[in-house]
């Protein structure tokens, strides 16, 4: 696969170090950059890459990136800036902590960066430079108390009690309503072999383990931190979880049921065929009477998909927003 490679972050850079920016000398952390992403002018042997999201980790590691899901010590750490803001204060916060003695912040104005400058301003000295719709910041973190952004584990309050939660994660802060939709018609009765596609912290899971019948459930998740979550949250020794992109993930034996509510979205990009990817890898894990339960929003379009992978297809319910899919059979011979 050939990688798309953002050049705004490295244009940044390269100025920075153009009009005098001078990087501490040693590794280089690198938090939460995307797939595709360059450095220059950083020496590529410096750079320790923190990626947490599977596609993007195993596409950074096919670059020949050192890349793990545990940050460490380092001179200097950069700051890929998500959007959600209080996922930015966690890793600014983080970075701070790790960093010897400078810390880079880089995000798009999409990301929010004006604001977390502001931010930034009202508590340390900083630097700037402005370009490609863009800002890089950085600063000299030693000192400085950012105790106040690194936030602890949430909590989100269910159905099955409090479940942890993190900033940055889908449904972060409440049960997703489309979630709980799902949850509200599964059957009291479910299959011995059971997984959830795109676990999250594992909300699904949870209400397929109050269900009869399930001996086996493999949690799903390309999120680590949403993965460690779920474990957090699923305590249950029917549990089995698994770092993996859920579009290729396999097992030695067929499933009897899968649950899921695929995302549609890359940042801010809709992308329903994220959700054709996990229907499609969905009919290739279920045995020939195997069953899917999907929830999703009324307007995408995986009906077409659903009638060509599955024997049978019906609505469970739905609503303005959402509509609950059972499909049951899928077909062979289709990839």
């Amino acid at each position: 696969m050939t990688l798309a490679t953002p050049a705004p972050r490295a244009d940044r850079l390269v100025r920075a170090v153009e009009d005098g920016l001078i990087l501490p000398d040693g590794p280089v952390t690198v938090l939460r950059p995307a797939a595709g992403e360059r450095f220059d002018p950083i020496d590529p042997a410096r750079l320790r890459i923190v990626q947490g999201y599977r596609p993007d980790h195993d596409a950074l590691v096919q670059a020949g990136y050192s890349v793990g899901t545990v940050a460490e010590p380092a001179p200097s750490v950069l700051v890929c800036l998500p959007r959600a803001k209080d996922h930015a204060h966690l890793l600014i916060a983080q970075a701070a902590s790790l960093a010897g003695q400078m810390v880079l912040v880089d995000g798009q104005k999409t990301d929010g960066i004006d604001s977390i400058l502001k931010a930034l301003r009202a508590r340390v000295a900083v630097e700037s430079l402005s370009k490609s719709h863009g800002k890089l910041v950085w600063f000299d973190p030693r000192g400085v108390d950012f105790s106040d952004w690194a936030l602890g584990a949430q909590s989100v309050q269910t159905r099955f009690g409090p479940m942890a939660t993190a900033p940055g994660l889908f449904s972060a802060d409440a049960v997703d309503p489309a979630s709980e939709m799902l949850a509200e018609v599964l059957p009291a009765d479910l299959p011995a072999r059971m997984a959830d596609f795109g676990a999250g912290w594992g909300y699904l899971s949870a209400a397929i383990l109050s269900r009869n019948g399930p001996e086996v459930l493999h949690l799903v998740e390309a999120e680590a931190d949403a993965l460690a979550a779920a474990r957090a949250n699923i305590t249950d020794p029917r549990a089995q979880f698994h770092w993996a992109d859920a579009t290729a993930f396999s097992l030695p034996d067929s499933l009897g049921g899968i649950v899921m509510n695929p995302p549609f979205h890359v940042g801010r990009d809709a992308r329903p065929e994220l959700g054709l990817a996990f229907i499609s890898a969905a009919a290739r894990a279920l045995g020939t009477r195997g069953q899917l339960w999907l929830v999703a929003n009324r307007h995408l379009p995986y009906a077409q998909m659903l009638e060509e992978r599955f024997a049978h297809l019906s609505v469970l319910a739905e609503d303005t927003r959402f509509r609950v899919w059972h499909a049951k059979q899928p077909r062979r011979g289709k990839r």
